[in-house]
């Protein structure tokens, strides 16, 4: 089959988000063809350049979201269009969803995790989210007429669209407050947003063509997708392993916005996640932290299914084998391992390690961390060392001998950590002290080691540890070094919990799991949902038995394989499914198996 990978800020360039993953998947795939359109998000990304592409990969098409095209802005002019007509038809479509967006957007989120439309969101919600995509599909239709909008989404006739909407009754307590700078930072960052609109891939050559698409996040990734549903039909997979929604959120407060620009930005985040996720047939969160974020932001719990991002356990195969080769010898030494920032709460970390060496003096702390990238990063790796020198100064035998610092700060790569496995070999316990976190990846490559893992009880790592490690509360220093003193001073409670998390990791975490995974979902998408285009042969006839025979069927044709809950249902009240005939329920026919079963039983 022929997959679009859509992206945002990852693969296909080197650096960013869930890049590794994608490449693991669609090299895991080799018997699909993929196509990647891909969205970048700053100048510096595009210039690092790309991962080499395996074969699959038929194309590449990417698109900034960093730059303007100031022609197009020129030619929009202050009213944002060419021509009266699509001035007109722009105003009628933004003003919709600037409207819905100042007053609808909170109410629609407050209904979340009640699933899709027409159920328990309630009417008004509906009428919302209704109004909502109206007004998107309205803008991209008329961007595909007039050739993009960027230059009408960046004209005066956006401003003031927000601006009557704000002013308007029933809007938003917090928009009403907004001022012209106010708009003209909510307008810029929809616009950012909404740019994907218009771009020219949803031609029959493009997405159009495509079997499926995979958005490997919600948000501006996920809209090429909606698009590609919208003219084409094309059937919408959706992956988070960090909810965008959330996402959002936290980068809106740490761009200092202000109260009006903030509450207009989340209720257009969250009308675009909730219209998202309505339209996509499967979503796939990597966590049961990230599925309980999409169901508040209004994901059907029917459409959702966890699938545990894929990680290369080979080369930490020799380190996991080997465990806690001699109790006697194993080392008494912490270690940690990540990105320096100040989420990773290093702080609180060097306090319990004081506490620790008070316990413990012998113990030691390795801090491995990846080069730091940004001023930011910079300054919190030198304010984490400027504490460590303070709470450790150099400890020597003698006055005549050099001191010892007990904390060590080392990069990956470097000489004392040259490589990322033998890193996780020479501690003894590995922590992780986070105070934000989504899937904690280190846990897992620690697991991959043998490793016995004391860790902050922040996002998915309850569920990721599953029992084979010790968890504390985030910011209690004291807490932290009581669980490291008490696996430091118990070897062979190490290599119990060493052993158990190899074995949890080498199930669950894998790439070859996330890939089988992956492979059937795929296949039952485009089994249950293909996309009716006329098939021809190389002489341009039509190819019999192009699409399967179930595709004709009106609604859900069979109930999805392992629910066991709808047949038990369905069996229980001797009923087929919603337009289901009994040759097509999976239920029936289990019942009916059960039954033969119990009859020759008896």
């Amino acid at each position: 089959m022929r997959v679009a990978l859509l992206t945002e800020g990852g693969y296909p360039y080197v650096n960013g988000e869930g890049r590794l993953w994608c490449d693991r998947l669609v090299r895991g795939l080799g018997q699909h063809e993929f196509d990647v359109y891909a969205l970048s998000r700053d100048e510096r990304q595009e210039a690092r350049g790309r991962v080499e592409l395996p074969p699959q990969v038929a194309r590449v098409r990417t698109a900034p979201l960093w730059t303007l095209d100031d022609e197009a802005i020129r030619a929009a002019g202050p009213r944002g269009g060419r021509g009266r007509r699509a001035r007109r038809r722009f105003a009628e479509c933004f003003g919709e969803l600037a409207d819905v967006v100042c007053r609808g957007g909170a109410d629609r989120l407050g209904a979340g995790g009640s699933g899709s439309r027409g159920t328990a969101s309630g009417a008004g919600c509906d009428l919302v989210a209704d109004r909502f995509a109206n007004a998107l599909y309205g803008l991209a239709e008329l961007a595909r007429e007039e050739g993009g909008l960027v230059g009408a989404l960046r004209s005066e006739a956006v401003v003031r669209a927000l601006e009557s909407a704000c002013r308007a009754p029933g809007a938003l307590r917090a928009a009403r407050t907004a001022r012209v700078s106010d708009l003209l930072t909510a307008a810029a960052l929809i616009e950012r947003a909404l740019r994907p609109l218009s771009l020219d891939w949803y031609g029959e050559d493009a997405l159009g063509a495509a079997d499926l698409c995979h958005a490997t996040s919600g948000g501006p990734a996920a809209l090429p997708g909606l698009l590609a549903k919208h003219f084409a039909g094309v059937p919408l997979l959706v992956t988070e392993y960090g909810v965008q929604l959330r996402a959002h959120h936290l980068a809106a407060a740490s761009m200092d916005l202000s109260a009006p620009a903030r509450a207009l930005l989340a209720s257009f985040h969250g009308l675009l996640t909730a219209e998202v996720y309505d339209q996509a047939v499967l979503i796939t969160p990597g966590n049961t932290h990230a599925r309980s974020w999409q169901e508040r932001c209004g994901a059907d719990r029917a459409k959702l299914r966890t699938v545990y991002p894929g990680m290369e356990s080979g080369r930490f195969a020799e380190i996991g084998e080997r465990g806690y080769d001699d109790l006697a010898a194993v080392p008494r030494t912490l270690l940690w391992v990540g990105r320096a920032e100040p989420a990773k709460d290093l702080i609180s970390l060097l306090h319990a390690f004081a506490q620790v060496r008070e316990e413990e003096p012998r113990a030691r702390l390795r801090i491995v961390a990846a080069p730091a990238e940004g001023p930011e990063a910079v300054d919190y790796l030198a304010q984490c060392r400027a504490l460590a020198a303070q709470l450790f100064p150099d400890e020597a035998e003698g006055a005549h001998a050099v001191g010892d610092h007990p904390v060590s700060f080392e990069e990956i790569g470097g000489p004392e950590a040259p490589d990322l496995a033998e890193a996780y070999a020479a501690g003894g316990v590995i922590v992780l002290s986070s105070v934000a976190e989504g899937f904690p990846i280190s846990l897992v490559e620690a697991m991959f080691c043998g490793r016995a893992t004391v860790s902050t009880d922040v996002g998915a790592v309850v569920e990721v540890i599953g029992g084979t490690g010790l968890v504390v509360p985030p910011r209690n220093p004291r807490a932290l070094a009581e669980a490291c003193v008490a696996l430091l001073r118990d070897p062979a409670r190490c290599a119990r919990l060493g052993a158990a998390a190899r074995a949890r990791a080498l199930e669950l975490f894998t790439v070859e799991q996330n890939v089988a995974a992956f492979r059937g979902i795929y296949l039952e998408i485009v089994s249950h949902c293909p996309v009716r285009r006329d098939a021809l042969d190389e002489a341009g006839e039509p190819v019999p038995f192009a699409h399967p025979a179930e595709a004709y069927m009106p609604g859900r044709w069979a109930v999805a394989v392992g629910s066991a809950a709808a047949c038990t249902s369905a069996s229980a009240s001797g009923a087929e499914g919603d337009g289901v005939p009994s040759w097509a329920n999976s239920c029936g026919q289990q019942a009916d198996e059960r039954q033969q079963l119990k009859g020759a039983v008896v």
